[in-house]
């Protein structure tokens, strides 16, 4: 396939999506490094959800924000294998979040004003970053 010259917004986002993804890798790493106290002082609640999660939890999260990560840089280098990466991120926020909510008391103990906007929100940009790659890669932009 022939990459043709992508336009001005698309780097543009294609930009703003790596530094989502560094800020998120970020986030992951004081996670790790904190546990319960990487988003600020954490109360016996949160303590003790952090302290419930399964092993594999903490793996998900670095997967899903490592590959986002690493999408954007394929955006940026203009590689195909954005796809693949965006469609990872987006299957291991889906997986964290869904045991989250579904196996967790955290929306009836926080309310699900307080906790369910901003996974949302990262869920969205994943599927929008993923659906962005394709659109890419229809137009010739990432070959």
């Amino acid at each position: 396939m022939i990459v043709t010259r992508a336009p001005r917004w698309f780097r543009i986002v294609a930009w703003l999506l790596l530094a989502w993804g560094m800020v998120g890798c970020v986030a992951c790493v004081q996670q790790f490094r904190l546990g319960a106290e990487a988003m600020g002082p954490a109360d016996d609640y949160q303590r003790a959800l952090y302290a419930a999660l399964p092993i594999w939890y903490n793996a998900v999260y670095a997967v899903a924000v490592g590959t986002a990560l690493l999408g954007a840089l394929a955006l940026l280098a203009r590689s195909v294998l954005a796809i693949p990466l965006f469609a990872v991120s987006l299957v291991a926020v889906a997986i964290q979040f869904g045991w989250l909510f579904a196996t967790t008391d955290i929306i009836a103990h926080r309310g699900a004003a307080t906790v369910v906007p901003f996974p949302l929100l990262i869920a969205g940009i994943a599927a929008a970053s993923l659906g962005l790659s394709r659109h890419a890669r229809g137009r010739g932009w990432i070959g």
